[in-house]
């Protein structure tokens, strides 16, 4: 049993303002990507999964005339700093396990190492996170501009839900059998 699902996530208008500022459909992706990577290396996907749609709400202060700015951005880069503030304080404010909380924001944290210069060492979960934001980048920041529609984003979030409800269901019931 989760405390908190993606669509729990997605319905609070602090998330999709962030969300929508820093690409929405980049965040499915990277979420969804998330998921199935997280199964090759035996991480919790629901924790994945999470930290990847929330992987980029620290984006918001790279934008200029109301377009990302990805210049500004690579100089000054310090969104998964910002983003893993936010996503722990939302995480606690909507019942999220404290220690998963803390998990997921610190996936959040090294999902990148533009501002750590290579010196993390990520842990699997925070090597998931950032395999599935690679496998989404685009040349210039493009992936941050694709496009989705609200109803799609709540679709595509309540099936990553129901496919991560499966996945851990599945693996409780080995569990209990072993």
């Amino acid at each position: 049993m989760r405390n908190v699902t993606l669509t729990d996530i997605y319905q609070l208008p602090f998330a999709r303002k962030y969300l929508k500022r820093a690409g929405l459909a980049h965040a499915i992706t990277v979420a969804k990507h998330a998921y199935h990577f997280a199964s090759e290396h035996d991480v919790n996907p629901d924790l994945a999964a999470k930290a990847a749609l929330l992987h980029d709400i620290g984006h918001y202060t790279w934008y200029r005339n109301g377009k990302w700015d990805y210049n500004l951005y690579k100089q000054n880069d310090i969104h998964a700093i910002k983003g893993a503030e936010r996503a722990h304080k939302m995480l606690i404010r909507l019942g999220e396990n404290p220690v998963s909380a803390k998990e997921i924001a610190v996936a959040i944290l090294f999902h990148t190492d533009s501002y750590f210069m290579g010196t993390v060492n990520r842990n699997a979960l925070q090597e998931v996170v950032a395999m599935a934001d690679e496998a989404d980048e685009e040349p210039g920041g493009n992936h941050h501009y694709k496009v989705i529609s609200e109803e799609e984003a709540r679709n595509e979030l309540a099936a990553l839900d129901q496919l991560i409800e499966q996945s851990l269901n599945n693996q409780n019931e080995w569990q209990q059998s072993v």
